[in-house]
């Protein structure tokens, strides 16, 4: 219990509060420089480089000619995961598709700013997205609904899931199933850097796509940091991270218990519980060997690692005030408010990408089955940042038209202006040179 780090915030400096602010990918530096010749070889090789790093990185055998799953893989998933695990995938897509529907926005508006001028905007889909599916810590279907569902409603034509493959060179038979009934039925067998590099350049197998988007390790997000100049790599979505904060209205085994929720992804996630409360903090101590009591031997050592460890444990702060500070300066992925009356502290909340309401609103249930897109930024990036959402799936355009009688007016001002700031064809565009032009 000794061995679960504390961190009473009354008796600690500047920089050692500012170090736990950290994330596991606080620092890229060593992984770019890993992931730099994988990136080169796939570009250069193509399928040979995937199949060659699906052995040496994934342990995989991965035969040629078989990196893109079959139809006949796919429908042999449907086989092997539980009719109840199929029932629940299915529960949780209906709930996300509800969601996302209501974010999607209209093909095009438009705005009479003027009589007669006209300006809006369109959205149409990008053309091509990848999603990335993490395999390296479990099987992550879960993943698959939550890119793929807002994907397929925004009309992206062209869908392709990357994760990396098992032993056997197969993928994981739930991330199939969630596939399909998601609607996406291109998945290609890679992952970490060469998956990155292999949806930005394209290989014989691996169409090539204009943005991609899913978390990942270190390995992945420096592949993207590195090719981001290449393609798209949408919203910063590392390790897992959480916040539980507890207000004194709880009981502190119950935020022990959501605690140890994101703290079990893996030993690079980051976890606090954060309260005002020194009995909620002694009272999850005291609870967490119980709860490790009740988990899988690899989850345990997962989450030991990070409540032991520097990106994890215990926050005791010395009031409501102290907390929402914290909270706001580490702006969680996810943050769970345990209260009684949790809408009583939301107001004091701006940063973080998933904010969870009352002690019946575990992060598990936004995971899996909520709604809410569970693909959030890291590393501080909610501060800029926020789920992803269908938007994350399509481009917007300016729309204006301007008729002819409200042109002569626009174009005055618009002409001052040109003059001022210089631009004369700028200037001509809109002068008694275009008026000719209309007039003949």
């Amino acid at each position: 219990m000794s061995d679960i780090s504390f961190h009473d915030l009354s008796s600690i400096d500047a920089d050692q509060r500012a170090s736990l602010l950290k994330r596991a990918e606080a620092d890229l530096t060593v992984f770019v420089e890993k992931v730099r010749p994988i990136i080169q070889a796939v570009k250069d090789e193509g399928d040979a480089a995937l199949i060659r790093f699906a052995r040496e990185l994934d342990k995989a055998n991965v035969a040629e000619g078989e990196l893109q799953v079959s139809e006949a893989e796919f429908d042999a998933a449907f086989d092997k995961v539980e009719k109840d695990v199929v029932e629940s995938i299915q529960f949780g897509i209906d709930n996300i598709r509800h969601f996302h529907e209501e974010q999607k926005p209209e093909t095009m508006w438009l705005k009479e700013v003027r009589p007669g001028a006209y300006a809006g905007d369109r959205y149409t889909p990008i053309a091509s997205v990848a999603l990335y599916v993490p395999r390296g810590k479990g099987a992550f279907p879960s993943v698959t609904m939550m890119t793929s569902v807002p994907a397929v409603i925004a009309g992206v034509p062209q869908i392709a899931i990357v994760t990396p493959p098992t032993s056997d060179g197969s993928v994981d038979a739930a991330t199939l199933v969630a596939a399909r009934l998601a609607g996406v039925g291109t998945v290609y067998k890679c992952g970490g850097a060469q998956a990155v590099a292999a949806v930005a350049y394209g290989t014989e197998t691996v169409k090539p796509a204009l943005k991609i988007v899913g978390p990942g390790s270190p390995w992945v997000v420096a592949a993207k940091s590195v090719l981001s100049s290449v393609i798209n790599t949408g919203l910063p979505a590392g390790p897992s991270e959480a916040i539980i904060f507890a207000d004194d209205s709880v009981d502190g085994g119950l935020a022990a218990l959501d605690l140890l929720i994101e703290a079990e992804h893996g030993p690079d996630s980051s976890a606090y519980l954060v309260t005002h409360s020194r009995k909620v903090a002694e009272a999850a101590l005291a609870a967490i060997p119980e709860h490790w009591s009740r988990m899988t031997e690899q989850r345990v050592e997962f989450s030991r690692a990070v409540l032991t460890g520097k990106r994890g444990g215990i926050v005791l702060t010395a009031s409501l005030e102290d907390s929402y500070r914290f909270i706001n300066d580490y702006a969680p992925e996810h943050l769970e408010i345990l209260s009684k009356e949790p809408f009583a502290h939301l107001g004091r909340i701006t940063e973080a990408a998933e904010i969870l309401m009352g002690p019946h609103t575990p992060v598990t249930l936004a995971n899996f089955v909520l709604g809410p897109n569970a693909v959030l930024p890291t590393s501080r990036w909610a501060r800029t940042y926020g789920p992803l959402s269908v938007t994350d799936f399509v481009k917007r355009s300016s729309v204006g038209y301007v008729t002819s009688a409200a042109y002569p007016e626009l174009a005055l001002h618009a002409r001052r202006l040109a003059r001022y700031e210089g631009f004369s064809s700028h200037e001509n565009a809109v002068s008694e040179i275009r008026d000719r032009y209309l007039a003949g």
